[in-house]
């Protein structure tokens, strides 16, 4: 395709286990698998290119709790794999890329100490993804139970500064609702921020994902799919097919 747009495959661990989340509420949390490395094996069979694998429990508690598990599935897959959730220093940077992910996923660290993220960028240039998880264009830290008055894009804009060459960035109202995909917001901050954003949040359906797809030449070089997955209103395999074609369409960008 003439510009690259990464459909990636989300296995969220809590409780050592393979689940999705609603509106980043860890009490509503719904069980799809008790393995997350067949999970994430399966995945990599359907013909992902890449793994998003997130450790909830330790986005809530501020230190990796599945690192064993995460480990397997490095090992396991051929696909590289970007990993959050707990990594709030330097030291949990390097061992988590060390165990072989190949990026490494900051969140609440992004705000509370920008310095640490800037290092990161220093040491591992191409390694370092911000998440920037927002409620109504706020940003939301320490596993979504904090928010702040800092709007996701002077947030992406900073980090921008600090020399990150992407972001993720997720709608937590929208996370795991299947209420629609946030991309209005998502083009918004792109354009504004001038950095390569990773959507997430809410996506329901191909017409989502297309939305985004057509918005891919501002920035947007790919999509998250969890819960859309997992309830399977997607069909992966299908959709990777599904969005070859549309390469060359003559549909209008703004759907």
């Amino acid at each position: 395709m003439s510009q690259e747009f990464e459909l990636i495959p989300a296995v969220d661990l809590k409780g050592g286990k393979c689940v999705r989340l609603q509106e980043g509420i860890a009490s509503r949390s719904t069980e799809y698998s008790s393995d997350p490395l067949s999970m994430a094996l399966h995945w990599e069979a359907q013909g992902a290119a890449r793994l998003h694998l997130v450790d909830l429990d330790g986005a809530f508690s501020g230190r990796t709790a599945h690192l064993e598990i995460a480990k397997s599935i490095f090992r396991a897959l051929k696909i590289p794999v970007q990993f959050g959730g707990g990594l709030r220093t330097l030291e949990q940077i390097q061992a988590i890329l060390d165990l072989g992910a190949e990026r490494a996923i900051l969140g609440t660290v992004a705000v509370d100490h920008p310095e640490i993220v800037e290092e990161a960028v220093h040491r591992f240039p191409h390694s370092v993804v911000v998440g920037i998880d927002a409620r109504n264009g706020k940003v939301a830290l320490r596993g979504w139970v904090e928010q702040t008055e800092l709007t996701g894009t002077e947030l992406a804009q900073r980090m921008k500064d600090l020399g990150v060459e992407r972001i993720i960035y997720t709608d937590v109202a929208r996370d795991g609702m299947l209420s629609g995909v946030n991309y209005q917001e998502t083009e918004s901050l792109c354009r504004e921020a001038k950095i390569k954003v990773i959507a997430s949040g809410g996506v329901s359906s191909v017409k989502d994902i297309r939305a985004l797809w057509e918005r891919r030449a501002c920035g947007i070089e790919g999509v998250i799919l969890g819960r859309s997955l997992y309830d399977r209103k997607i069909d992966f395999a299908e959709l990777r097919v599904k969005m070859l074609s549309w390469e060359g369409s003559t549909q209008d960008s703004a759907i």
